[in-house]
């Protein structure tokens, strides 16, 4: 098995420059724990054989490797200008509205009705990612006047943000659905979902996934953050698109509700994935710059169950180079007795399940005994995030009997995923321990002597079951 040692996972996003079956495999070996889709971008064909080589990848490396899917997501633009863009002075007035005609200094399209029906004297948009900055003097049925705040060059079809407004529009487009519709088909292990303002919201998309992927609640909207607690409670998984999120926060906010995020998920045991610009300058540069190997440490720190590449392995000119990096900055950081510290510190308490107290015991068992690994047997994954909730020091090694579960908990902070051999099934506790030992031989951990801390739940196969720990030593020694 060839694998990173890294606790924190590594997200690579594939594209132009990552779409090949050699800079795949070379990007798994470096340390990518999940593959990244983004179909804002790309047809589904460039999908289909990119999820080809992937799992032609994972069979040649021999370990789980998870594949998300990032669907888009409405996209508010502006229509388009008589001479392709058009200079908005600083003070000066301007209008949206709903007439398709060609835009001048005066006014543009807006085509989007439903920003026009909840908006009011005194809202900010917020144009071509935060560039421009407008504030609605006056509403009509079918136009909004603004003054102009923040002037510059606005052109055809850039983007507007409503920071301080809950849309009427549902999370997932017409477009959405087809792709989610396709990713399913494939086989994803995530899907990603955008424009994320409301617990709603993810309901909808869990309704449409049908258990078929875990759920990664994207968190790019002020309204998101006021929604926080309850969209956690639903999803399977958040990712801090600090992209987005830093056009509608001001800039001193974000890395506070990455905080608030990393915080409250590892509280209630659901991965978090910080995103966006975290080595950026990779796209161009074969090494990252201080502050941003700075900003991959912090998230670490922080306790994240991953980090994300985004146009830095899809679209930049070191795509090797950028995961080998961030790899070495994940391993540098957890070697460290100051991150060892802030995990341990940072465990929340047990909640009053039987689970949960499993979970600590194992962690605290372990700790106690130097134990090679927390074993952690698990049909669905329950099992093995509550342990990854724990942040223990010794590897999780989550054992699953099957592979969508495995691939799943690749995004898991820890854990390492093995699926058990189906004509040799779990079905006792002297099963259970001999498994537990064969696998972690196999897999490096633990050798002759060593002693291996087991979790699972009786009746085996049924999952949220977890009431079972015990100790094991390696024979021999």
């Amino acid at each position: 098995m060839v694998a990173s040692h890294c606790r924190t996972k590594i997200i690579a996003t594939l594209g132009p420059a990552s779409s090949d079956l050699d800079t795949i495999r070379d990007l798994a070996r470096a340390g990518a724990d999940v593959f990244r889709f983004n179909f804002s971008h790309g047809t589904h064909e460039d999908h289909a054989a990119r999820h080809r080589i992937v799992r032609q990848v994972e069979k040649e490396i021999g370990r789980p490797i998870g594949i998300l899917a990032d669907v888009q997501g409405p996209k508010l633009r502006v229509g388009r200008f008589a001479d392709g863009r058009v200079l908005l002075e600083t003070g000066s007035r301007f209008r949206l509205d709903l007439d398709d005609d060609p835009g001048d200094a005066t006014r543009v399209s807006l085509p989007h009705h439903e920003i026009i029906s909840v908006a009011k004297p005194g809202s900010i948009l917020l144009l071509d990612d935060g560039k421009l900055k407008l504030c609605v003097t006056a509403v009509g049925k079918d136009f909004l006047d603004t003054d102009v705040i923040v002037g510059g060059v606005l052109s055809n079809h850039k983007g507007v943000n409503v920071p301080d407004l809950v849309l009427p529009i549902p999370a997932l487009t017409q477009k959405d659905r087809d792709d989610l519709d396709f990713a399913l088909n494939l086989g994803v292990d995530f899907v990603a979902l955008s424009f994320v303002q409301r617990a709603e919201d993810v309901v909808e998309a869990r309704t449409l996934t049908n258990g078929r992927a875990w759920i990664v609640a994207k968190l790019e909207k002020p309204q998101a953050m006021d929604n926080l607690e309850a969209i956690l409670e639903v999803t399977d998984a958040v990712m801090v698109a600090r992209g987005d999120l830093g056009v509608e926060l001001p800039p001193e906010n974000v890395p506070l509700a990455q905080k608030r995020i990393t915080r409250l998920a590892r509280t209630l045991g659901k991965p978090v994935i910080i995103a966006t610009q975290m080595l950026e300058s990779m796209i161009s540069a074969p090494t990252p710059t201080r502050a941003e190997a700075s900003d991959v440490a912090t998230a670490v720190f922080d306790g994240a169950d991953a980090v994300m590449l985004s146009a830095e392995s899809a679209a930049g000119k070191y795509p090797r180079e950028a995961v080998t990096i961030m790899n070495r900055i994940v391993e540098r950081v957890e070697s460290d007795s100051g991150w060892q510290a802030m995990m341990k510190a940072g465990r929340p308490e047990p909640e009053h399940y039987v689970a949960d107290a499993i979970a600590g015991a194992a962690e605290q068992i372990a700790g106690t005994l130097g134990a090679s690994a927390i074993v952690a047997y698990t049909h669905a994954g329950p099992t093995a995030l509550r342990l990854a909730r724990e942040r223990p020091f010794s590897p999780i090694l989550g054992v699953t009997p099957t592979e969508t579960t495995a691939r799943r908990l690749a995004l898991v902070w820890g854990v390492r995923a093995f699926v058990t051999d189906p004509d040799n099934p779990v079905y006792n506790t002297e099963s259970m321990v001999t498994t537990a030992i064969d696998i972690a031989t196999r897999s490096g951990v633990a050798r002759e002597g060593d002693t291996i801390v087991i979790a699972a739940g009786m009746p085996f196969g049924v999952s949220g079951s977890t009431n079972t720990l015990r100790v094991a030593r390696i024979p021999g020694g």
